[in-house]
């Protein structure tokens, strides 16, 4: 009977950790990741170049090559006088045109830049860097839209770094709480060994032993219940999964199973000595 109520409370006590070592999962998978989300954002915003009204198509194209040899652009797209025209026809309606006697839709390359290179100082050096071609008739992006963006960047990040915090220390709590309870409950035992003569560290070692494995399984599981969270949000958010690469998610693995150790043999590490410290009329308190 005792051992089952001992299986059960250790079982209750990993599964508690577990939980707990996987809100230390998300919170260091965000900030190992908070540079990647931020790039991910800026790298999807796209300036426009507008090519001169006698450039040719093959002309652009012929630029367009020459652009993505350059060292601040990461991607390119080139966008045709025909396409261009479609996509005005399709905004302002198929007659717009009436009034000209022919397009007046340049041929024109969406830029994305590197991440690096999105802010607003940067991007009057990448303007006047493309405008030094020939062919160029004008660059187009909305700078308050930049300036919003970093803004808004900064204060998520502001707001993140404090978040992670706070659950960190959130969980070394519940940890260290779950684990003095566990420990705790053995108090008896201790005193009894300790009344037999055995030093603080022959009484320590069992529990130390225990605390690395309860470490090691509460981590295990939280990893699992992690890697099943991130099969979820890739199959319904499949665009945000693209942030995550394998490396830093094996680092935040690495993160939960050094936490789960070592959060473990240092709580049960003092409550231990605490114990063995004791006096026999305090154990009832």
């Amino acid at each position: 009977m005792m051992r089952r109520r001992l299986r059960s409370a250790y079982l209750s006590t990993v599964l508690s950790i577990s939980l707990v070592l996987l809100l230390v999962g998300v919170a260091s998978l965000l900030l190992v990741n908070a540079r990647g989300v931020s790039d991910y954002f800026k790298e999807h915003m796209q300036i426009s170049v507008l090519m001169k009204p006698d450039i040719s198509d093959a002309q652009t194209l012929e630029y367009q090559v020459e652009l993505d040899s350059m060292a601040f652009v990461l991607s390119t797209e080139f966008i045709s006088k025909a396409q261009g025209t479609r996509e005005m026809e399709q905004m302002l309606g198929e007659g717009f045109l009436d009034i000209f006697e022919a397009s007046p839709i340049p041929a024109s390359v969406n830029v994305r830049l590197k991440a690096g290179y999105v802010s607003p100082d940067s991007l009057d050096l990448v303007k006047a860097a493309i405008m030094e071609s020939p062919l160029v008739d004008e660059v187009s992006y909305q700078q308050s839209l930049i300036e919003a963006l970093n803004s808004n960047l900064k204060k998520i990040s502001a707001v993140l770094g404090i978040l992670i915090v706070l659950l960190l220390f959130i969980s070394f709590v519940l940890i260290n709480n779950t684990v003095r309870l566990n420990v705790f409950a053995r108090r008896f035992t201790i005193h009894t060994m300790k009344l037999v003569g055995a030093t603080r560290s022959f009484i320590r070692g069992p529990f130390m032993v225990q605390a690395v494995f309860q470490g090691l399984f509460s981590a295990f599981i939280a990893i699992l219940l992690l890697i099943g969270l991130l099969f979820f949000v890739r199959s319904e958010f499949a665009q945000l999964f693209e942030i995550f690469s394998l490396r830093l998610l094996l680092m935040v693995m690495g993160i939960v199973l050094v936490s789960g150790v070592l959060i473990c043999v240092v709580s049960t590490y003092f409550v231990v000595n605490k114990l063995v410290a004791s006096g026999k009329d305090e154990l009832y308190y």
